[in-house]
């Protein structure tokens, strides 16, 4: 069966409380079907280019009962509202929810489950069928920690709300799972950030599952910056389901980890919903980043743009996979997709896979991609205008990933986020920075 599935199997033995608000069966059902399946394999067409070979030989320890300690420093700049957790586990000390207006409830999942009804905690029950959804198998066993957050119809959260993963350094290595659940009702408004961050050296694996509700007309705006520490493993999936006249933006920064994969999969099932996600995924040293996109259109006249920038460096490599399906019954729907990358090293890989799926009339669809260099004339103009070949390409780079960031319309995310961005940027390409290893 392999070391990894060894562990996640002592580590539902060690459940607290496996059977609180009657999930015990259902998270049964789940660690049973992870382990008759085992691990997917490169013929799984979902893990063709992400192979998890070495991790299966790896074991790890279930997270601490308590938040170990981490560098405070971490948290500046992160302001209120703002929920911790540090290695899996809440931080109640680090995490401030003051200034939450009425209507909007925001609480770590195990508070929910020790006091609240079972149906307040059934999205944990979730079924994952397929064998290639073995992180989510995994994450519906074991997880039991998170975030709740809901937002009351009309309610419009004036400020960010900011929920905060750091990784620290602990004896042996570690793993946690979370399971987060976010609810905005109609004609709701809510504006999220996730920062995904390490405080030290470490090579724990966090594996996150979120599901996202959006009512009737509401809006969310929903950045996420992934800078797990070099040695790190992260499997992160979004469920997002969107109804009628909903709009959802958000922006994913892939910048650490040795091992990272997201999946995001968005269904618009109102008519008129929008969806706009962009990202930029960085690959440097032997880091491997993973995305993997799949959009539903359901409903009639349904929106998505899809706008991504990879960058491999190095002995890294890049994976995308930017699924569109238009069901029949979607007329109307409009879809792109663009994903340009750099190839920065002759070592480096990048592997772009579009897919366009039409079932129905009357649509306007667009997708492409592209694996590419920087620009000979560009980089000798700038050498021509004084600056070093470093700096030259530098500045390609920092521009070329700056796009997918300005669909956003939120000054403040927008500027937020290009700030990290272009931190990350100056380190990945300083060749004087230690670079990421694989898992």
């Amino acid at each position: 069966m392999g070391a990894l599935l060894d562990s996640f199997r002592d580590a539902f033995g060690a459940l607290r409380d496996v059977d609180a608000q009657q999930l015990g069966a259902g998270r049964r059902e789940a660690l049973d079907a992870l382990l008759a399946d085992g691990l997917p394999g490169p013929r799984e067409e979902a893990w063709k280019y992400t192979t998890l070979r070495t991790l299966e030989r790896r074991t790890f320890a279930a997270a601490d009962a308590v938040a170990p300690g981490f560098d405070a420093a971490l948290l500046a700049g992160i302001p209120a509202p703002r929920l911790v957790f540090v290695n899996g586990r809440h931080d109640p000390v680090s995490s401030d929810v003051a200034g939450l207006p009425a209507g909007v409830t925001l609480q770590p999942l195990s508070e929910v489950m020790a006091s609240g009804e079972p149906r307040d905690v059934n999205f944990i029950l979730r079924r994952y069928d397929q064998r290639a959804e073995v992180f989510a198998r995994a994450n519906a066993a074991l997880a039991d920690e998170g975030v709740v957050l809901r937002v009351d119809a009309g309610v419009r959260v004036g400020t960010p709300v900011h929920l905060v993963f750091i990784g620290a350094p602990q004896d042996g290595d570690r793993a946690w799972h979370l399971r987060h659940f976010i609810d905005v009702r109609n004609e709701g408004a809510l504006d999220l950030v996730e920062h995904q961050l390490s405080s030290g050296e470490h090579a724990h694996l966090s594996n996150d599952v979120l599901h996202l509700h959006q009512g009737q007309r509401s809006e969310v705006r929903h950045a996420r910056i992934q800078s797990d520490a070099a040695r790190a493993t992260r499997f992160a999936r979004t469920d997002a389901v969107l109804a009628r006249e909903a709009r959802y933006q958000r922006v994913d920064l892939e910048l650490g980890a040795a091992l990272s994969r997201h999946e995001l999969n968005v269904r618009l099932e109102g008519d008129g919903a929008r969806l706009v996600a962009n990202g930029v995924l960085l690959g440097d040293g032997r880091r491997h980043v993973d995305t993997r996109l799949g959009i539903e259109h359901i409903a009639r006249d349904t929106a998505c743009e899809l706008l991504w920038r990879g960058i491999a460096d190095g002995r890294s490599r890049v994976v995308f996979h930017g699924g569109i399906a238009i069901h029949a019954g979607a007329d109307g729907s409009d879809a792109a997709l663009s994903n340009k990358n750099l190839l920065l090293s002759a070592d480096a890989e990048i592997d772009t896979q579009p897919v366009l799926v039409i079932e129905a009339d009357e649509v306007k669809a667009a997708h492409g991609a592209t694996v590419g260099q920087l620009d000979a004339n560009a980089l000798f103009y700038l050498r021509s205008r004084g600056l070093s070949q470093a700096q030259a390409q530098r500045l390609l780079t920092v521009a070329f990933c700056r796009e997918p960031l300005l669909a956003l319309d939120s000054d403040d995310l927008r500027q937020f986020l290009l700030a990290r961005l272009d931190a990350a940027l100056a380190t990945s390409l300083d060749p004087s920075a230690p670079a990421g290893t694989a898992a």
